[in-house]
Order: C-alpha cells, then structure tokens, then sequence
C-alpha cells in the first residue's frame, strides 16, 4: 500500500516537503492514544535488547541523524518501533542551511542526494525539547550528533563543538561528533588524526560521563579510517558511527542528467550497501570486541541488518530507506531479526 502512495503521490512533492509532511504525521503518532495503538503494532521484542554504552537498546536498529535534526518527532519514531533516534545535527548557532532545493530522490537507485547544510534550530532550541523529552519519553534512547556551525571558522571549531557538548551532553543518552559531512565547507579536514584527536579530547572533557562517539566517512582510504579508529581507542571514545554520506557517485543507475541536475551533496541509500561492510570491517579490526561500532549506511532490510550484525556491529541505523518503505519500516526490520 505504501508503495503505491510513495509512487503515485509522494513522488510528485518537492522531496523536503514530503519529508515535513511525514513529520508532522511521525508526531501525532507519537502522541496517546495513537502512540499506544502505534507501539502494540511495532514493538521489538525483548530478545531483541542490546546492552551498550551502559544503555540498553530496545532493538538493535535505530534512525540515524540527519532524519530529526530538531528533536521533534523522537516519540512518534520511538512508537513505531526503532530501538533509539539520533537527533542532529545540531549546532551550536541555529542555521537555515544550504539555499533550496538540496534534497534529492533517485528513485531508480533507492537513493538520495542531499546536501541540507546542517539546518537546525541551535543547541538551544534542541536543548528545551530533549528536556521536555526526558519526561514525556523516558524510556526512549536518544542519541545527539553535534557539528560545526557554518559561521565558524575551522580554527575555531573546537570552542564550537564544546559549546554545543557542554549543553545537551548531560540530556543526551549519547553524543556523536560529526566531522564527516560534505556539505558544511572544511568540516571534513578535521578528520585528519592530527587535528580530530584534540577535538574530540575537548569534547570528551566537555561531555563529561556521556559516551562520545565520532561519526566518520566512507570516503576516507581505508588506511585513515584505521588510523581514527585506533585513536578513537586511545582517547577514550565510546564508539565510532560508520559512516556518513558519500560524494562518490559511482554504480548509479539513475539517469547522468537527473543525477548531474542534483548536483553536489551527499549520496546516501542502497548504493552505499558494499561500502559500509567495507568501513565496518576496517574498523572492527582496528578496535577491541567490545568497541561500540554503530553500522550506517546502505541499509534497507533486515538482511541488510543482520549482515552488519554478522560483521561486529554493535547496532545499526538507517534513514534513507523510510522514504522508500513507509512509517512501517522499522516494524519490518524487527520482525525480519526475528525470523
């Protein structure tokens, strides 16, 4: 039923509208008595717990950031089932983002094209909601990715991400420092170990016993990926979110104008598939058993979840597939693991 929806009438909208139209949908369900009808459909079940980060994940497979990047539709996620929401990116300054249009279906590949540019409503704002949050839905894993506001300067960039730690760190259940996405200029020179290792130090500081993980990208050589890694270890990470979006627009089927017409951004969705094993296994093998390694990227199925279980993730997120699937993904997800 959903694909036909998704065929003959959500492809006709503008792809960020129907995102804020999903939305607003995602937040009624969210609310009693729909939340209740909602979380009887969708539930995990409780073999279906993943005990990490001192937390414990109702399902191992949640909604990655950049889905609710102002924290308003958390409730509504948690009731259909996923087993935490990453909210963000939140930064420290509230920004509109990159100038419209900067999302972009490519249906033939199950895939999308952004390049959104970190649009949020500031630490405040994100702030004032996670509170509200913590009472409405305390059962509810919440995770905050935290990045650089565009108006700062690279150079200043840690005093940026500290401000943004310092505020929803004691709020969030986990934080994640995002240095890896292509659409806020020079963020991605800061996954160079030489200048990520005194970020991430500040910002573990400023977290304070909130586990910290980094997200990273795919389109790091694998050399590099291991060198964060390894310093991800030995500064005391949490974990690592593997990966973020990718520039690389290689394997498309979709037409070369549609895709030349959207073009920069980051490529996320089914393309991505063989990549993110590709990163997960790099860096199970540069970091202990016991390592929080998120899995992101290319996931559609519960197979596609199962193999980045199989391969050592800890837990694994998605985002790109709820255009594609519907307000039921998550429950498909769940039931799959099962089976």
């Amino acid at each position: 039923m959903y694909s036909l929806l998704f065929r003959h009438v959500l492809t006709r909208f503008d792809p960020e509208f129907a995102h804020h139209a999903a939305m607003a949908v995602i937040r009624v369900l969210g609310a009693p008595p729909f939340s209740w009808a909602a979380r009887a459909l969708t539930a995990p079940q409780p073999e279906q717990q993943v005990h990490a980060l001192g937390l414990v994940f109702p399902s191992p497979f949640g909604v990655a950031a950049g889905f609710d990047k102002n924290a308003i539709g958390v409730r509504g996620l948690d009731a259909l089932g996923f087993g935490h929401v990453e909210i963000g990116t939140v930064t420290a300054i509230p920004q509109e983002g990159n100038p419209k249009p900067r999302l972009f279906r490519l249906v033939a590949d199950r895939a999308v094209i952004n390049r959104m540019g970190f649009n949020n409503e500031g630490a405040d704002a994100a702030a004032r909601r996670l509170t509200a949050l913590r009472r409405r839905a305390p059962r509810a894993v919440i995770g905050v990715n935290i990045g650089k506001s565009r108006v700062v300067a690279v150079e200043d960039a840690i005093g940026d991400y500290v401000t943004s730690a310092a505020r929803l760190a004691p709020l969030a259940d986990y934080l994640a420092v995002n240095v890896s996405s292509p659409n806020t200029p020079g963020l991605r020179g800061l996954q160079a170990v030489e200048t990520l290792a005194p970020l991430l130090r500040a910002v573990k500081q400023a977290a304070g016993d909130t586990p910290l993980l980094v997200k990273i990208a795919p389109d790091l050589p694998d050399e590099e990926i291991d060198a964060i890694a390894r310093m991800a270890v030995a500064e005391g990470l949490a974990g690592i979110i593997a990966h973020n979006t990718t520039i690389s627009r290689e394997g498309l089927v979709t037409e070369r104008a549609i895709v030349e017409a959207a073009g920069a951004g980051g490529l996320s969705g089914a393309p991505l598939k063989e990549r993110s094993l590709e990163v997960l296994a790099v860096v199970k093998a540069a970091v202990p058993d016991d390592f929080c390694v998120i899995a992101v990227g290319g996931v559609e199925t519960a197979e596609d979840v199962q193999r980045r279980l199989d391969a050592g993730a800890t837990l694994v997120q998605g985002y790109t597939a709820f255009l594609y699937r519907g307000p039921l993904w998550a429950r498909q997800i769940n039931r799959g693991l099962r089976r």
